[in-house]
C-alpha cells in the first residue's frame, strides 16, 4: 500500500490535460468522408500526418484509465458503501451523459439530417448516440467493477498484482501479435481468449493504482516511449502494405503491444512531475491546466460538435485537412477546438444548475 502523500503527489491536472488534448488531436487527425486520392502527393502527406498524430494521440484513453484507477482504487476507499459510491458516480457522469446524448441526437437530426426510427434509437442507446460515447460506456463498466477491485487492491500484496499485470500484458499485448499471422491467427485468438481470460483495458485501471510502486529510470522511460511510438507509426505502415486496410488499426488500439508500453511510459513520466514545481514556476500554466482539468468531461462530450463545425465550415470558415496542409491543420484544429470548447463551457458552468447538467 502506498503512503498517502504519494497519492497526492500525482499531477492530476497535467495528466488530464494531456489526455484530453490527445483525444481532440486523435479526432482531428481522422477526419471522416475524405475524397482524397491517397496515392497522390497530397494523399501521402495526409496519410502520414494522420498516422503520426494518431499514433501519439492513441495514448489518450490509457492515460485517462490509469488516472481513474489511481484516483478510485485507493485502499482507504475500499470500505465506502456501494450506495455512496454509485451516487457520486451518478452525480458526476449520469446526468451529463443523458444531456449530451440528447444534444447529439439533435445534432444528428437537425444538422446532419439523419433519420430516426425506434430501432435506431435503441441501437444508439446500447452503443452510444455518437461515436465518441464508447469511452463513457467503458467508464461505466469500470465503475461497476470498482467496488470489487478496491477490495482486491486493499488486500492483495504487490507480488500478486505484478503477477496479474504480467499476465495481462502477455495476454493483451504479446499473444495478440500472433493474430497477425494468417497461419496462426484463428488458433492465436482462441488461445488468447481461453488462456488469458482477463485482457483489454482493465490492466491499465489496476496499474493506475500502483503507479507509485513502479520505479524506472527516466532514460529508460523516454526510450521506451520513443521506440514504442516508432513501432506504432511504422508498424501501421508495414501492416497496411502487407496485410491491407483490415489491419490498419492493429497497433493503434489501446490493447496493442506498442501502445501499452508507450502509454505506461508516458503516464510514469508525467507522474514524476511535481505539482509544487508547476505551481511555483509556472503559475499561469498551472491555472490553465486546472481549468482544462475540471472541465475534461464536458470538453470530451462536446468537442466533436466544435470539431465537425470547423471541418465542415458551418461558421463561414473551414479548418480541414482538405484545404490546409495536414501537418499544420491537425494541431491547429486541435488547439482551436479546445479553446472554443472552453469558451462555451466555462461561462455556461457559471449559470446555476447548468454545471451539473453539462458535467
Amino acid at each position: 500500500m502506498e503512503p498517502k502523500n504519494e497519492r497526492f503527489a500525482l499531477p492530476v491536472d497535467l495528466i488530464r490535460t494531456v489526455a484530453i488534448v490527445f483525444v481532440i488531436l486523435l479526432h482531428a487527425s481522422i477526419e471522416p468522408n475524405l475524397n482524397v486520392d491517397f496515392m497522390s502527393p497530397q494523399g501521402v502527406q495526409l496519410w502520414w500526418s494522420a498516422d503520426v498524430y494518431g499514433s501519439v494521440a492513441r495514448m489518450a484513453v490509457p492515460l485517462f484509465i490509469m488516472l481513474t484507477g489511481a484516483l478510485l482504487l485507493q485502499p482507504e476507499k475500499a470500505n465506502e458503501p456501494l450506495g455512496v459510491f454509485f451516487k457520486k458516480r451518478w452525480n458526476r457522469i449520469g446526468v451529463p451523459i443523458f444531456f449530451w446524448a440528447i444534444v447529439f441526437y439533435a445534432w444528428d437530426f437537425y444538422v446532419k439530417k439523419q433519420t430516426f426510427t425506434p430501432t435506431v434509437i435503441i441501437q444508439d442507446a446500447l452503443a452510444g448516440p455518437y461515436v465518441h460515447f464508447w469511452y463513457v460506456y467503458l467508464l461505466v463498466g469500470l465503475y461497476l467493477l470498482t467496488p470489487v477491485l478496491r477490495v482486491v487492491v486493499a488486500n492483495t500484496n504487490w507480488k500478486i498484482i505484478k503477477y496479474f499485470l504480467s499476465l495481462w500484458f502477455v495476454g493483451t499485448g504479446v499473444v495478440s501479435l500472433l493474430t497477425l499471422s494468417s497461419t496462426f491467427s484463428h488458433q492465436a485468438v482462441w488461445f488468447r481468449d481461453n488462456v488469458f481470460i482477463i485482457t483489454g483495458v482493465v490492466g491499465y485501471f489496476i496499474l493506475g493504482a500502483y503507479w507509485a510502486r513502479i520505479k524506472l529510470n527516466s532514460l529508460f522511460l523516454y526510450s521506451a516511449l520513443a521506440l514504442s511510438l516508432l513501432w506504432t507509426i511504422f508498424g501501421t505502415y508495414l501492416l497496411i502494405g502487407t496485410l491491407g486496410e483490415s489491419c490498419s488499426t492493429f497497433f493503434l488500439d489501446a490493447s496493442s503491444f506498442s501502445t501499452i508500453i508507450a502509454s505506461i511510459a508516458l503516464f510514469l513520466i508525467l507522474s514524476a512531475v511535481p505539482n509544487q514545481k508547476i505551481e511555483s514556476k509556472l503559475p499561469r500554466f498551472s491555472q490553465a491546466l486546472r481549468i482544462i482539468s475540471i472541465n475534461t468531461l464536458p470538453i470530451y462530450l462536446f468537442h466533436v460538435i466544435i470539431l465537425e463545425t470547423l471541418q465542415q465550415g458551418y461558421l463561414g470558415f473551414q479548418i480541414s485537412v482538405t484545404n490546409l496542409n495536414p501537418i499544420l491543420s491537425i494541431p491547429l484544429l486541435t488547439g482551436v477546438t479546445l479553446l472554443l470548447s472552453l469558451a462555451i463551457i466555462v461561462p455556461l458552468k457559471k449559470i446555476p444548475y447548468v454545471a451539473k447538467i453539462i458535467g
